[in-house]
Parts: C-alpha cells; sequence; structure tokens
C-alpha cells in the first residue's frame, strides 16, 4: 500500500476544520445573532485584501477578472436584498438580528457545493494535474462565486453598521432630550 501524499495527508488535516467553518457558517446565516462590534469590521477588512489578492493572481486573465466582478456585483445586490429581509432587534440586552433563512441556507449550500466540486476537480478528476494556491485564481467559477460570497458579506457587514450606529445615534438623542427635559 503506497504511503498518502503530502496533499492527501493535507486534506485530511484541513477537512475537520473546513467542516467546523461550515457548520459555524451555516448557524451564523440562519439563526438570531447577537451584533459583534468586531465582526463587522474584520469582514470589511479581510474581504477586500481578499478580492485584491485574487484580482491580483487573475490579472493576466480579463476574462476572469470579469467573473470575479460579476460575482461581487451579484453578491452585492444580494447583500442588499438579504438586508431587506432581515429582522433587527435593538433590546436592553443588546443588538440582534435574524438573517433571512433561505438566503443563508442558499448561500451556505452554494460555499459547500464548490468546496466539494473542488476537491472532486483535484482528487479525482485530475489528480496528476499541479493544484498550487495560483490555481485558484484560475478558476471562474471559483471567482466568480468567491466574488459573489464576498459582495455579500461586505453589503452585509456595512448595513449592520449602519444599522448599529443608528440605533446608537437615536439612543444618545433620546437621552439627550430626556436630560434637557
Amino acid at each position: 500500500m503506497p504511503a498518502p501524499s503530502p496533499s492527501t495527508l493535507t486534506l485530511l488535516v484541513l477537512l475537520p476544520l473546513v467542516a467546523w467553518r461550515v457548520y459555524a457558517r451555516f448557524r451564523r446565516m440562519v439563526g438570531r445573532q447577537r451584533l459583534s462590534r468586531i465582526r463587522p469590521w474584520i469582514t470589511l477588512a479581510i474581504f477586500p485584501i481578499l478580492i485584491v489578492l485574487l484580482g491580483f493572481a487573475a490579472h493576466e486573465h480579463f476574462d476572469r477578472l470579469g467573473w470575479l466582478a460579476g460575482g461581487l456585483g451579484l453578491g452585492t445586490w444580494l447583500g442588499t436584498f438579504g438586508l431587506g429581509k432581515t429582522r433587527f432587534e435593538p433590546t436592553p440586552q443588546g443588538l440582534y438580528y435574524t438573517p433571512n433563512a433561505h438566503l443563508g441556507i442558499a448561500l451556505s449550500l452554494l460555499f459547500v457545493a464548490r468546496i466539494v466540486y473542488r476537491l472532486v476537480e483535484v482528487y479525482l478528476i485530475a489528480p496528476g494535474m499541479p493544484n498550487g494556491v495560483g490555481d485558484f485564481a484560475r478558476s471562474s467559477l471559483t471567482l466568480a462565486v468567491f466574488g459573489l460570497l464576498a459582495g455579500y458579506y461586505i453589503r452585509y457587514a456595512i448595513g449592520l453598521l449602519r444599522w448599529r450606529f443608528g440605533v446608537l445615534r437615536a439612543k444618545r438623542e433620546r437621552e439627550a432630550s430626556e436630560r434637557d427635559a
């Protein structure tokens, strides 16, 4: 029996981490959540950096950049749509929101399907082909799916921050008017 390849060992080590992240993403996209002060800012820092890095990796292929841009545009639209379907709840215990379950499930399934497809592609369809980090940016489909998710998360994070700042501004104004009265 031949020894497993380094890429197979890497996959076996990373598979539990990926499964945990998929589960956490699914829970976060379909249930009621407390609005974190930090998470939207992390999203607004990480995703644009990843978009720039992927854009740089794919800069030689203008059509692939188009797929990334198309995914970003559609994701931004979905983020706006999702914010319209989100239930926001300012409570004395904190700020809570409940994303639209159907949209959350659809985006989670798209994310999982793309991971599974990529694993099948790498390990079953073309196991002899080189598959480095740069190959991620060579797939138009991967760039489109990443753009869709990145656009959605960026737009959604902006919407959550706008809602948080609006609630806090209204609270300060209410407290100021009560002090003046």
